[in-house]
């Protein structure tokens, strides 16, 4: 069998030129690092970082029915959101398990799904299903759209001088708007998955080396970042991960997500499972975890209390903000509780750790 070589996105060129380390990611060959995820990291923190994101996915949803297809097809209450508004929320399968976490934008006519990589089929296959017999047209612009994510308290100064006009600059959390970056034409979302304060830049894929550019010549220095650091950010926020916090095999209540769903109206796809879980408890919880010793976390290492085993790590880092050990676990429910005290079997050496509130970083003081 002929092996299926990894994807390039239309800024591949500008990592090799950077000197990226590339490794395959969710099919894609993506810039891991840039030299330093250390420092990429800490320079989100500090000023401002820029990631390509444009191996995420995007499906549009138009059409008389879009609105009740999608109520149907997603976890959070779509009618808290209107035109260039956006909202965090789920795609579950018929008994819970999550298909996976994306963004929906409402957009004046149409909404857009941001879905992560590597569950664009499968996004696109449940819209198809639910889609059926309704007044819906739907449409995978994956590959027609790049994005790229600028990161950190300097994104406004970063920004500023290359947009059309100053409204994506007073756009709050969860807003998405249209205008010109670097003289391309671009929807502009105060999203993002780091923690700190930003926008997603989606563009032709055609341009995106422009924006990249003049992103990277801009009055700020914008660092460009990889997803080593991507991920370290987001651990220490405790934003979940598809195929580490999240999966099929485990629902939104054990994963802290019953605020993403509509658990008054329980109208979407799953919500039975959902409805059970929080009527009759659940047996795991997702934490976050910090060592008080050294010592690096990784996914699948067992967490003790004593000698008993209570629960599984999900994600584990060296966090470059703390300078300890950090990550997130599914620990049995009567355990998880801020504070509590665990052990953490680190290739056979056990490290103390505690149960710690998440974000286990906090947002820089220049957030809004």
């Amino acid at each position: 069998m002929t092996a299926i070589s990894p994807r390039t996105t239309s800024l591949y060129s500008r990592h090799l030129a950077a000197g990226a380390k590339l490794g395959d990611f969710a099919g894609w060959q993506m810039p891991l690092d840039y030299g330093s995820p250390r420092s990429e990291h800490l320079a989100v923190r500090a000023s401002v970082g820029m990631f390509d994101v444009s191996h995420m996915g995007q499906i549009e949803v138009a059409g008389r029915d879009a609105r009740e297809l999608l109520t149907w097809a997603l976890t959070n209450n779509l009618g808290a959101i209107g035109p260039g508004q956006g909202q965090y929320t789920l795609m579950l399968t018929d008994d819970g398990g999550v298909i996976d976490d994306l963004i929906v934008y409402a957009l004046l006519d149409r909404y857009m799904l941001v879905v992560n990589a590597s569950n664009r089929s499968a996004c696109w296959e449940r819209i198809q299903e639910c889609a059926a017999g309704r007044d819906v047209e739907i449409a995978d612009r994956s590959d027609e759209v790049a994005m790229i994510a600028l990161q950190g308290p300097e994104w406004m100064n970063a920004l500023g001088p290359l947009v059309g006009s100053p409204s994506p600059l007073g756009l709050e959390y969860f807003e998405i708007t249209e205008d010109m970056v670097a003289h391309v034409p671009a929807l502009i979302a105060r999203t993002g998955y780091t923690g700190e304060p930003g926008v997603e830049i989606m563009c032709p894929w055609e341009s995106a080396p422009r924006v990249w550019d003049a992103l990277l010549r801009g009055a700020v220095d914008a660092v460009p970042a990889g997803l080593v650091a991507r991920d370290t950010l987001r651990t220490e926020m405790g934003y979940p991960l598809y195929g580490n916090e999240l999966s099929r095999d485990r629902g939104p209540i054990a994963a802290v997500l019953s605020w993403a769903c509509d658990t008054k109206k329980f109208g979407f796809a799953g919500a039975e499972s959902v409805e059970r879980d929080i009527a009759n408890g659940v047996a795991e919880k997702l934490v976050g975890v910090m060592f008080d010793e050294p010592g690096i976390p990784r996914p699948g290492q067992d967490v003790l209390i004593g000698d008993r085993v209570v629960g599984v790590m999900s994600s584990g880092t060296l966090s470059p903000s703390l300078e300890c050990g950090i990550g997130m676990a599914y620990i049995a429910s009567e355990f998880a509780i801020v504070g509590t005290e665990i052990v953490v079997d680190v290739r056979g050496r056990k490290r103390q750790a505690h149960i710690a509130r998440r974000p286990l970083v906090a947002r820089s003081p220049r957030t809004d």
